[in-house]
């Protein structure tokens, strides 16, 4: 794993344990593939909604040229934070391996 995203997850799971609980809204980690095969990860509270936001290019730069064409994974997560953490997690996996997951959900 990159060392960069290790330092970020050493220091976001820090965080989650540091802070209160707080009432908790759902959040959801998606894979996008592009209109270049390319996949994409991103993290929402209505993926729906920000699907829309990616396609019409309002999302985020990456999506921007690259117009997704399909939600290809998903997973719920309890807080911000988990979903910050895994979101970490799968955009330091090689090609192969979110392939792999992308297939295990479907």
């Amino acid at each position: 794993m990159n060392q960069r995203y290790k330092k970020m997850l050493e220091g976001m799971k820090a965080k989650e344990k540091r802070a209160k609980k707080k009432s908790r809204e759902k959040w959801s980690l998606y894979i996008l593939r592009c209109s270049d095969l390319s996949l994409y990860t991103g993290i929402a509270k209505d993926i729906e909604k920000r699907f829309k936001m990616h396609s019409d290019g309002k999302g985020a730069r990456y999506t921007r040229t690259r117009r997704p064409l399909q939600i290809v994974y998903q997973e719920t997560c309890t807080t911000r934070t988990r979903a910050l953490v895994r979101e970490c997690e799968i955009k330091a996996l090689p090609r192969d391996k979110k392939i792999a997951l992308i297939k295990s959900q479907g």
